[in-house]
């Protein structure tokens, strides 16, 4: 293949499109941060993107040493990009290329197109799945970041007027930034942190704070360590608002409804990660669907196995690919997540494309007699049942060449004879197999027996070996 050899300035990497709406909210009342981006068309979305991705191959391509070789081994060049169905000819990078990167041309790896001169902040992972990754920010970059979240504070109804409590870890954790999302619309920000759970309700208690972010597993605890202290989050609190994010619960309608009706407020799903930036999507006050940042990241939606994309609305894996982020463009980067999509119009007048939830992930799914169960499917089983305290753990086994499913949920009740038990755990086991479609030997726990949750939950105890090779 021939590789096309004229190539755009450097200075053309951010081009004027991808400034072309800068938020003219109109005020405290106003519903929208940036009425002309935020409910434009569908078509102007696509010219928007189209633009701005053309731009941004051409600086990942002169900046980037990885991408310049990878895309010359794959036979494809940013200057054979004509539509946006052309950036599928591009190839894949995933979490263990970016790590790989790193350790090979350490600090920050050859991925980044910008001299390290122009890097004003990192993030990094956490580390759960291997050795931490750093994710660089520009100056622009960064303020790229801030001023979105204050679109999507505002899109969930944060306003001046509100007192917020940020309750996400402030080291190297990207959501920690977040905050000042919430300062950018004036809204008065403590900047909370992962303080002990009882110093936590003590400050939401004196500021009176009227919304908090935090995971759907810590909203969870937080409100029962404030029942066993006699505080009452929903009669006793001012919280009304409840921001989520790092775990798929804050989708899962029954899970959502359990958080919502132990604080009296209403929970908001959002999404975000490291590699990219904080929050790249979240609900409106709608809440139905997460709002995606579509000004700054280009979303596809594929089959795990083909790479092909599956059809609006089904469940496939997560494909991000930036549009603007200068220190360390990220094209086709495969999440892991299992997700699913809307283009259709929200009530609340916005058009960005809507993530339905995150339904899991590629690592945490298991493979069951064949049968694909995520967590979050157990879940919704597990907090719709109020004679369940919404807790739960999947313990998986290899016995005699078969694979065994055990979920370990807990009552609500203290007390409770080994009738109530059988009657509790052959009920949890039919929802089980008509939703899911799995059998499962189900264990009915006292309550507080399970560990709680400060931060992500881990809900899978897979104890077979060599499952996957």
């Amino acid at each position: 293949m021939v590789i096309a050899s004229a190539l755009l300035p450097p200075n053309t990497a951010r081009v004027a499109a991808s400034h072309s709406h800068p938020h003219t909210h109109s005020g405290r009342d106003s519903r929208y941060w940036d009425a002309a981006l935020e409910t434009q068309s569908r078509e102007s979305w696509e010219r928007l993107k189209l633009a701005s991705l053309k731009s941004h191959l051409q600086h990942a391509y002169l900046g980037s040493p990885y991408y310049r070789a990878a895309w010359y081994a794959a036979g494809v060049h940013p200057s054979q990009l004509k539509t946006l169905d052309d950036l599928r000819r591009f190839p894949f990078i995933d979490k263990k290329v970016v790590r790989d990167r790193q350790l090979a041309m350490p600090p920050f790896g050859d991925i980044c197109a910008v001299p390290e001169r122009d890097i004003v902040y990192i993030s990094a992972s956490s580390g759960s799945t291997g050795v931490p990754t750093a994710s660089p920010f520009t100056q622009q970059d960064f303020d790229d970041w801030i001023d979105y979240e204050a679109r999507q504070f505002w899109s969930s109804g944060l306003r001046p007027e509100d007192r917020y409590a940020h309750s996400l870890n402030f080291s190297l954790f990207v959501g920690g930034p977040c905050v000042l999302g919430a300062q950018k619309l004036g809204a008065l920000s403590i900047h909370a942190g992962t303080l002990p759970s009882d110093r936590l309700l003590a400050i939401i208690q004196q500021f009176r704070a009227t919304a908090i972010w935090t995971t759907p597993s810590y909203a969870w605890y937080l409100g029962e360590t404030a029942i066993k202290q006699g505080i009452d989050p929903a009669r006793d609190l001012s919280i009304r608002r409840i921001f989520v994010a790092g775990e798929p619960g804050g989708s899962i309608p029954e899970t959502r409804n359990r958080i919502e009706a132990l604080w009296g407020a209403a929970v908001y799903d959002y999404y975000g990660l490291s590699d990219i930036f904080g929050s790249c999507a979240g609900m409106c006050e709608e809440r139905n669907g997460l709002h995606w940042a579509e000004d700054h990241i280009h979303v596809e939606v594929i089959d795990p196995d083909s790479g092909e994309p599956v059809a609006e609305g089904e469940r496939g894996e997560l494909v991000l690919t930036t549009l603007k982020k200068a220190a360390r463009p990220m094209i086709r980067f495969r999440t892991g997540d299992i997700v699913s999509f809307t283009s259709e119009p929200c009530a609340c007048g916005r058009t960005s494309q809507r993530m339905l939830g995150v339904h899991g992930r590629l690592d945490d799914m298991l493979i069951i007699k064949g049968v694909n169960v995520f967590p979050s499917d157990v879940e919704a089983i597990a907090r719709k049942d109020r004679a369940l305290t919404g807790e739960y753990r999947l313990i998986v086994r290899r016995v005699d060449h078969l694979d065994q499913l055990t979920v370990q949920i807990e009552r609500t009740a203290a007390e409770a004879s080994a009738d109530a038990d059988a009657e509790l755990a052959g009920r949890f086991s039919h929802q089980l197999k008509s939703i899911v479609g799995i059998s499962a030997s189900v264990e009915i726990l006292p309550p507080d027996t399970l560990p709680r949750a400060t931060h992500k939950a881990k809900r899978v105890d897979d104890q077979r070996q060599g499952v996957w090779g």
